[in-house]
């Protein structure tokens, strides 16, 4: 099989991976948007099928039919050199298209898509842009399993989404305390492997002496902070979190309940009984930094993470770190709409490591930075002890 073939066949697999994300929705899921960072389903299936046909077929494909002249509208999302959109928060009002409309559009994508890609001598520009879109897509299927969770997480009757998917692993090796030396390291990706934009360049790093935690905070660890009153104490909190607590309300991470006595979690397989040894998730960077002050602790930056991560497992969350989400020495922002893709968003928010029990395969990889702002906490979210 030649490298187009293997593309053709890892971008058919990514598109039916997404679809089947979906298989267990209710039509009417499709369309809930309960809050402003969560996107309806439909939205998410359209808005990678618009990503393939605004960047690849439009510009490449000869005597391309678009499919809906106004759907370039409806689903792009953030991209100002491609023209209006949609405000994000209205896409919960998106009744129309319809969800079988918004199938047959991906059909339509993908078909045309796969028929393109057999058929002509594709440059190595237009290779880039398919391994863009696939990983595009790839960042979207977590994306729709996290807003899954949290419409339905919302849903007062707390229905499951699949009783088979596991969110939680028990780590049961020994707790313990991994020394890293003093001294110069290698940051960012160094390889011929598929990379985003903010993993380049590749440089080098001076790091002082540390240690870092072999595993991630557990729940059981977690509740000995709520009961400890650490959800109390302003003294652990930034004051811009502290804030946060008071204003929301914030007692515990997201989706836990407390009933009888007992603590219980929103899980896509339904509301479980919290595991004590499972690591916590779901929190906030400002809990994950309060919860590391009662600790005597820190959170370990990125470049401590990664620098070592090869002596510890990791992908069951995304690890929150002490590391201001920039561009890194040598970054250079892409032209054009792909440059919009990551530089403009490198101010305000904190870089995550590692990956999450959503996060979907042939997705990570020890230099991948994701981000998000400090109050955010529908991801996988969790974290890993450094001092």
């Amino acid at each position: 099989m030649n490298q187009t073939q293997n593309s053709i066949s890892f971008f058919l697999e990514t598109r039916a991976h997404t679809e089947a994300l979906c298989k267990p929705l209710e039509i009417e899921d499709y369309v809930v948007q309960p809050v402003v960072d969560v996107s309806p389903p439909k939205w998410h299936l359209g808005h990678t099928t618009w990503f393939f046909e605004e960047f690849i077929l439009k510009p490449y494909k000869p005597d391309y039919r678009i499919f809906n002249e106004d759907f370039a509208y409806v689903f792009n999302s953030y991209y100002e050199t491609v023209g209006k959109r949609v405000v994000r928060s209205d896409r919960g009002n998106l009744s129309r298209p319809g969800v079988a409309q918004v199938y047959d559009y991906r059909h339509y994508v993908t078909n045309e898509l796969a028929e393109f890609l057999s058929s002509e001598k594709i440059s190595e520009k237009i290779m880039n842009l398919l391994e863009i879109g696939i990983h595009h897509e790839k960042q979207h299927q977590e994306l729709l399993l996290t807003d899954i969770k949290y419409i339905l997480g919302n849903n007062p009757l707390l229905p499951v989404y699949n009783s088979d998917f596991k969110e939680d692993s028990i780590d049961e090796t020994p707790s313990t305390w991994i020394a890293m030396d003093e001294g110069i390291y290698e940051i960012g990706h160094n390889s011929d492997e598929f990379c985003y934009d903010n993993e380049l360049a590749h440089h080098k790093v001076y790091l002082h002496d540390y240690e870092i935690s072999n595993k991630l905070v557990n729940n059981a660890e977690f509740i000995e902070f709520i009961e400890a009153g650490g959800y109390q104490d302003f003294s652990l909190w930034h004051a811009e979190g502290w804030d946060w607590v008071q204003q929301q309300g914030i007692k515990r991470p997201m989706y836990w309940h407390k009933i009888d006595g007992t603590w219980y979690r929103y899980t896509l397989a339904g509301l479980k009984k919290i595991q004590p040894d499972a690591s916590v998730t779901h929190v906030s960077y400002f809990e994950a930094f309060a919860f590391a002050e009662w600790k005597g602790c820190r959170l370990p930056t990125e470049f401590e993470w990664e620098a070592a991560q090869e002596h510890f497992q990791w992908g069951d969350r995304w690890e929150w770190t002490e590391s201001a989400y920039l561009p890194y020495p040598g970054y250079k922002k892409p032209e054009g709409a792909i440059g919009e893709y990551n530089g403009k968003f490198m101010v305000n928010q904190k870089v995550l490591r590692g990956g999450s029990v959503a996060t979907p395969e042939k997705h990570t990889r020890h230099t991948y930075r994701n981000f998000f702002h400090t109050n955010l906490r529908w991801q996988f979210t969790g974290l890993r002890l450094a001092k």
